[in-house]
């Protein structure tokens, strides 16, 4: 996400948000004067916050020193080349997700939905991984076993603001 504000008079030669392409650009209303907009793209959409400013104000992006910076900076400059009309690139490589990730993400999400639901460990790894019926000895080993309770465990951390790991890139 870029928060886009008002350029200082400096940067008089700054892009402008009347000059945005704002066609296919999903526009949220937010408190205030401002807007949360997502510009769709084939290889990763943008997200943009605008704060009150006048649409033919000169745009700055507003880059917090933080420990996601560089992050931040990659997305700008992705946006940059999508404002000049060139091949933006993929995402920040830190925002993509593998394939495995996903899966493990939409496992953590099924498992503390089953927990939340009353649903025992043995009962949420019958779904998530087909398990076969096995004895109550042999589920007490199991490596599925131990799976489906970190499954939880990792879920209900993410939920006590753990994902903020994820969004930053980590």
């Amino acid at each position: 996400m870029l928060l886009l504000e008002a350029a200082p008079a400096v940067y008089r030669m700054a892009r402008r948000l009347e000059q945005l392409d704002l066609t296919f650009a999903t526009v949220h209303a937010q408190r205030g004067s401002g807007a949360a907009i997502v510009l769709p793209h084939p290889g990763g959409d943008h997200h943009l916050v605008v704060g009150a400013i006048d649409p033919a104000q000169p745009l700055a992006v507003l880059l917090p020193l933080d420990d996601s910076f560089h992050i931040r900076a990659e997305a700008a400059l992705r946006f940059q080349r999508r404002l000049f009309g060139r091949a933006t690139g993929p995402p920040p490589r830190a925002l993509m997700l593998t394939p495995r990730h996903r899966l493990r993400l939409v496992r953590m999400v099924r498992a503390l939905d089953g927990r939340s639901s009353g649903a025992t460990y043995r009962e949420i790894a019958a779904v998530l991984f087909e398990a076969h019926q096995q004895s109550a000895t042999e589920w007490k080993t199991s490596s599925i076993r131990a799976q489906t309770i970190r499954l939880v465990k990792d879920a209900e951390t993410m939920v006590r603001g753990g994902y903020l790991r994820l969004l930053a890139g980590r």
